[in-house]
């Protein structure tokens, strides 16, 4: 019963500073004048990440290891197979250009940088370094590419002539949204990782098997909210770019920020590896031709990869927990 208050405390608190953090973030990021595309793949997908932060940072430094990485390929599978099959079922995706030549590719490129990086069993500290360049590369060639697009799409806009708007001040309550959102959910995290921890240890479950559950659907849930909410206010733009960023950054800057600062490196437990990632770059590569295929996700394939899921889940449960 504790176990179970904890872990549902800490989802509620993950969820509610999500949604400060994200809102502060959107905000801050119109104001500066940024695409939605660009707001979906960096400011709202960091934000919607930094659950996953905080419980890999607090799993990795209370000795949880199996817990982070569980958590990031749980999230990530959910992500790509769960929220952006359901997505599709709600209405159609439909990919830009730039999508599919660049994003999708990285997203697909991150699973098996990762795959590669765990193969020895143990991702030391320069695998972390190398995922965080990793990230930190993609976010300069994402906005070198977003400044190029505005750049080509005002040269093919008609002058009409000198307009000066002059910019409203950042509101306050973006700023106050992002740092109580932080806190919130650095709270939430440290409920969350108690709570997992406790309950595998009473029900004699493994911490990967939580991570690739419990804690990967709970930490997902801003993801999901904001996806859902992004689809039925035809913000689509947000929706697809909070996913894809999502998926890059999980990997890039929250599992390598964990791996830099765990004291002796994060273990990836033969299951995982075996198992988890396995499927996690089979779906990332198995996912480019439904991409590819018309530049889109129709209903019948978003239904397609929320039962892949579903199964996933439900082997998970029966044949690990």
């Amino acid at each position: 019963m504790h176990s179970a208050l904890l872990v549902a405390g800490g989802l509620a608190a993950l969820l509610a500073g999500a949604e400060l953090l994200i809102g502060g973030g959107r905000g801050l990021a119109t104001w500066l004048g940024i695409s939605p595309m660009v707001i979906g793949l960096t400011v709202v997908s960091l934000g919607t990440s930094v659950p996953e932060l905080a419980v890999g940072i607090d799993a990795a430094r209370k000795g949880s290891p199996d817990l982070a990485v569980g958590n990031i390929v749980g999230t990530n599978l959910v992500n790509i197979l769960f929220i952006l099959g359901l997505s599709a079922l709600i209405v159609p995706v439909l990919f830009a250009r730039r999508t599919l030549v660049f994003d999708l590719p990285v997203m697909t490129a991150a699973a098996l940088l990762l795959f590669l990086l765990a193969l020895d069993g143990i991702l030391g500290r320069w695998d972390g370094i190398l995922l965080l360049v990793g990230g930190a590369a993609y976010t300069w060639a994402l906005l070198r590419l977003s400044r190029r697009d505005q750049a080509d799409a005002a040269a093919a806009t008609p002058p009409d002539g000198p307009v000066t708007v002059p910019r409203a001040r950042a509101p306050l309550k973006h700023v106050v949204g992002l740092v109580v959102g932080l806190a919130v959910i650095v709270l939430g995290a440290e409920l969350l990782v108690d709570g997992a921890v406790d309950a595998a240890t009473s029900l004699g479950v493994s911490e990967a098997v939580i991570g690739l559950t419990v804690v990967a659907i709970g930490t997902s849930a801003p993801e999901l909210v904001t996806t859902v909410l992004s689809t039925l206010r035809g913000e689509r733009d947000i929706a697809i770019g909070n996913l894809l960023g999502s998926s890059i950054y999980n990997i890039a800057f929250v599992l390598g920020l964990t791996v830099v600062v765990a004291p002796h490196g994060v273990p990836v437990a033969d299951e995982v590896l075996s198992a988890d990632l396995v499927l996690l770059v089979v779906t990332a590569l198995g996912a480019l031709p439904v991409f590819l295929s018309g530049s889109r996700i129709n209903r019948v394939e978003g239904a397609l990869f929320v039962v892949t899921y579903a199964g996933y889940l439900t082997w998970l449960v029966v044949a690990r927990a």
